[in-house]
């Protein structure tokens, strides 16, 4: 019986990449210009201007990569803007997040409130409004927030587009393993020591 003699097996490195949020992420967890006037319709809150505020973000932004085109390479302007918009989209997805609890527990609060058996949900003394209507108006002023953060970002992404050329993508950045990576390399060191 012979055996035939097997070539060392290559170890294929297998690089995880940390997903980065997107503009698209943010516009699902933030309102939309149409539930944000009916926001502020239903609570007496002023109406945002999207559109001024996206446009204003998309100028600065624009503007601020035109006073810095003397000094900084393509690259390095593709990089400066891509931390930038980076940081505008990730405020603007925190935000969208923090939202969409404030709005579950709003709802949670207000359907406790159909149940009559319940001493603590009820309507608080005269002039004061219930713990769920307090909730109800946080969770509109998180969305007013929210949405204008997401135009803010917006306007970000326009400009980054504008300016470089090419549309703005999350940076990716590998998963580090610190603790599992040596372990990994010595075990990997010990079977090709074995052959």
């Amino acid at each position: 019986m012979t055996k035939t003699a097997r070539a060392p097996r290559q170890s294929a490195r297998i690089v995880q990449l940390r997903k980065g949020t997107t503009l698209e992420m943010v516009r699902l967890a933030c309102p939309d210009a149409h539930q944000t006037i009916l926001i502020s319709e239903s609570f007496g809150l002023p109406v945002p201007d999207s559109d001024g505020i996206r446009e204003l973000h998309l100028r600065l932004i624009v503007e601020t990569a035109e006073s810095l085109g003397e000094g900084l390479s393509e690259r390095a302007m593709q990089i400066h803007l891509q931390r930038i918009v980076g940081a505008y989209v990730g405020s603007a997805h925190g935000a969208g997040q923090f939202y969409s609890r404030a709005v579950t527990e709003a709802r949670d609060a207000t359907a406790k409130l159909a149940n009559d058996a319940r001493d603590e949900d009820l309507d608080g003394p005269v002039g004061f409004s219930s713990a769920a209507q307090r909730k109800r108006e946080f969770a509109a002023d998180m969305g007013l927030q929210a949405h204008v953060l997401c135009m803010a970002a917006e306007g970000a992404v326009a400009a980054y587009e504008q300016v470089v050329g090419e549309r703005w993508k999350p940076f990716e950045r590998p998963v580090e393993n610190a603790g599992q990576s040596v372990d990994r390399k010595a075990a990997e060191l010990q079977m090709a020591a074995l052959g």
